[in-house]
């Protein structure tokens, strides 16, 4: 499975923060990442066994930046 973030798109609300810390972090330029992520293009992808709180990160995402490939 791979959680995948349209970073450019990114608004730093920081929802994605909020629930889901485990794969979400706010950088200094005020943007949310995923930990660990590579860059892929514009987006940054992470593999992962489970997505766990993602699903809720995608879901609660007020610009639906954030996908969840099964």
């Amino acid at each position: 499975m791979k959680i995948i973030q349209e970073h450019l798109k990114c608004i730093g609300c920081g929802s994605c923060v909020a629930v889901c810390s485990k794969f979400f972090i706010l950088e200094e330029d005020g943007l949310a990442s995923i930990k660990g992520a590579k860059k892929v293009g514009e987006n940054l992808e992470l593999e992962v066994e489970e997505v766990d709180c993602a699903e809720e990160a995608a879901e609660i995402c007020p610009v639906q930046i954030i996908k969840i490939k099964r």
